[in-house]
């Protein structure tokens, strides 16, 4: 492939921006090289400014579960943004956006939107401590809620690519109100509750961990955390950012028929465009202002264009059967990536779920983060490259969640376990 112009454009780049990319996790810095430009996308495929075409497994990160530039979603956009980009006053599109988000998601009760996971994260942590009174809260290790100062204690994806664990710039009063335990371990977290339940305003977690590939819960672990959070008087957060309306319509609190008090959303309900939300329990909600004395802010919150996108994919996503058949097409990319790995002899495991999955160049099973951190990276990053060459793009980072889209076909998942076949065997 030749990728001259996003060479010339990464040189420009590093110039002016930082690390040359205006996110981490777009860097190449982990898997080593340079990273490509995208020029234009469509269903299942990017293209880069050099014309190099890619069967995409990144999705913008999540957002593009109808693929890319559906034609239903750029219809919406376009009649929208007719009539403006941004108003500063309530628009229509906002309380249609709450009356479907709360439809589809019975535990919140009340919505607000924001702009970005990483508002609506900290938000809720704000309401947790606010309504409770309390400020210690409670993450997991390898677990990434954006990078608010709370949460960049032992976190995951970017932050565990470049590897920095800890980020210098939080103060350590604010870190110290942060406890970080190991993510499916059911004593660790009995134990924290009971040495402190009573100082602890809420506990965050990522139901399905999609920041250190994809972990899934142990059976009645989220069930666990639901109990001691209870007893505790402390709040639940479930983080669905990543897997709300992906893993079930109803995200994964509909698929392990958990409650939690407060819940964050953002890339779906977005379809592609800059977009946030956080809710739960009215009488929770009810104390953000200007209702209540809990302060939350935003300019271009509700957007009317990012609500248009994000309104025609949700309606895209209550098709009859749409999860379904994501989950069947993420079994068979799995099942034959598993497949083409073992013919080649090589020690290599996939996690799943609807819509999202994980790789490990190791033996399985993988249930915690000390697992994850157990695959073999640099065997990664040599297939991360091969794949890249032979036009399949995977997540930069041996810790990122892949996601397939309801426009990856059996076309597409035979040519990536093509791909991986012939990958393997440069391994």
């Amino acid at each position: 492939m030749n990728h001259t112009q996003s060479h010339d454009l990464f040189t420009r780049a590093l110039e002016l921006i930082p690390g040359g990319v205006n996110s981490p996790v777009r860097a190449f810095k982990s898997v080593g090289g340079e990273p490509f430009f995208a020029q234009r996308a469509e269903g299942a495929y990017l293209q880069d400014v050099d014309g190099n075409r890619y069967i995409d497994y990144v999705g913008s990160w999540g957002p593009m579960i109808a693929g890319h530039a559906h034609p239903k979603v750029l219809a919406a956009v376009e009649k929208t943004m007719r009539d403006g980009l941004s108003f500063g006053v309530p628009n229509a599109l906002e309380v249609t956006m709450a009356e479907a988000i709360t439809a589809i998601v019975p535990s919140c009760e009340m919505v607000r939107m924001v702009n970005s996971g990483t508002e609506a994260t900290l938000s809720a942590i704000r309401v947790a401590r606010g309504a409770t009174g309390r400020n210690r809260i409670v993450k997991f290790e390898g677990c990434y809620h954006g990078h608010g100062d709370s949460f960049l204690v032992k976190a995951g994806s970017g932050v565990m690519t470049l590897g920095l664990p800890n980020s210098p710039g939080v103060p350590s009063a604010l870190a110290d109100l942060t406890m970080t335990i190991a993510y499916n371990d059911f004593d660790a977290a009995t134990k924290l509750f009971e040495e402190i339940g009573g100082e602890i305003a809420g506990l965050i977690i990522e139901p399905i961990v999609g920041n250190a590939n994809c972990i899934l819960p142990r059976d009645g672990y989220l069930q666990h955390l639901r109990e001691l959070c209870t007893k505790h008087g402390a709040l639940l957060i479930f983080d669905e950012v990543m897997t709300g309306f992906r893993v079930a319509l109803g995200g994964a609190q509909q698929r392990y028929g958990i409650t939690p008090d407060l819940s964050t959303f953002g890339k779906i309900i977005g379809g592609g465009m800059p977009v946030g939300a956080y809710g739960g329990r009215r009488e929770l909600m009810a104390q953000v202002a200007p209702s209540g004395p809990i302060y939350q802010a935003g300019t271009l919150s509700g957007n009317p264009v990012a609500m248009a996108a994000g309104l025609a994919t949700l309606e895209l996503i209550q098709a009859p059967g749409f999860h379904e058949a994501l989950e069947r097409t993420t079994n068979v990319l799995c099942d034959g990536l598993e497949a083409a790995a073992r013919d080649a002899g090589i020690a290599f495991h996939t996690t799943r779920a609807p819509g999202m999955f994980g790789l490990y160049f190791r033996e399985g099973p993988v249930e915690t983060f000390e697992d994850a951190k157990g695959s073999d990276s640099a065997r990664f990053n040599r297939f991360f490259h091969a794949m890249l060459e032979r036009g399949v793009y995977l997540a930069p980072s041996a810790f990122e969640a892949g996601f397939v889209s309801s426009a990856h076909g059996e076309a597409e998942i035979a040519a990536t376990i093509d791909a991986a076949r012939a990958s393997f065997a440069t391994l």
